[in-house]
């Protein structure tokens, strides 16, 4: 899997270098997700404006990122989606529950200004 790592004290941008999130790539990022949360890196943006396509094996690396990430005290946030890409994590629903940006400079404010909501433990009340 191709993929960029900016490490900053607060947080750490990984941008994917792929078209395609899915079961070719999926397991690879999971297993970086794992090291980096180790590397005690809980605060993760992940920048996809590259991919185009994402399978189910691609989402569930999004969803354990965001998991780890929460019990790890930190932030997950993903950004610069493509329109299929955003539109296949609306149809999931996955939008309730992860954090979106627009872009990497909004996702690095939000977790930079404590502006996570954690969207995991709403009861839609």
């Amino acid at each position: 899997m191709k993929f960029e790592l900016d490490e900053q004290d607060s947080h750490t941008i990984l941008r994917v270098k792929e078209e395609k999130l899915n079961s070719v790539v999926a397991p690879n990022l999971k297993a970086e997700i794992v090291l980096l949360i180790n590397k005690g890196r809980n605060n993760l943006i992940f920048d996809l404006s590259e991919v185009k396509f994402v399978d189910s094996s691609g989402l569930s690396a999004l969803l354990i990122a965001h998991r780890l990430c929460n019990n790890a005290n930190g932030t997950f946030v993903i950004s610069e989606l493509q329109e299929n890409v955003s539109k296949l994590i609306n149809i999931s629903q996955l939008d309730n529950i992860m954090n979106i940006t627009s872009t990497v400079s909004e996702a690095i404010d939000q977790i930079s200004g404590g502006g996570s909501v954690d969207k995991s433990s709403d009861n839609g009340e």
